[in-house]
């Protein structure tokens, strides 16, 4: 029984090991290839993900998942210079492929709906004026020497040390 498992250890380091072995020649050429600014694989287990997250870390390049549930993972390498954009990844998040020319016009939309919200804003702005005064409104329950009145009855509380 310990033998077995020991054998079945033994082949999942080796698989693993080759595993990496072969994700790490897929990242050199990926790196080589000056055509190529990303790369995306296949979905693929926890354990292959963590490896080649691993492997392009090393390799100086920038790496993310996607995907919803375990089965659908998959990776995505891109090199340093070609980073993605927030908006590229938050397509990438939902499951859309990227477009740049879609994104731009969104970005465009996205400004001009902020210009047009500015510019009703400073229109409809004016200067906040109460209608009334609060001591005026309230005189029947503040009086109108209350604070005055109190101030000067003022005195030392002797059972705090004073006075």
């Amino acid at each position: 029984q310990a033998a077995r498992l020991k054998k079945m250890e033994e082949d999942e380091k080796r698989k693993k090991a080759e595993f990496r072995k072969k994700m790490e020649k897929e990242v050199s050429d990926f790196i080589q290839d000056s055509l190529q600014q990303k790369r995306k694989y296949n979905p693929m287990g926890k354990i292959e993900r963590s490896i080649l997250h691993d492997v392009a870390e090393v390799a100086g390049l920038t790496s993310f998942s996607f995907g919803e549930d375990e089965e659908s993972r998959y990776v995505m390498l891109f090199k340093k210079e070609f980073a993605p954009s927030d908006e590229e990844l938050e397509a990438y998040r939902k499951g859309e492929e990227w477009d740049p020319k879609l994104a731009e016009q969104r970005r465009r939309l996205k400004e001009q709906a902020a210009l047009e919200e500015t510019a009703s804003s400073q229109t409809k702005k004016s200067e906040a004026c109460p209608n009334s005064n609060y001591r005026d409104k309230y005189s029947h329950l503040i009086g109108t020497s209350a604070a005055k009145d109190a101030a000067h009855t003022l005195e030392a509380n002797s059972a705090y040390g004073c006075g």
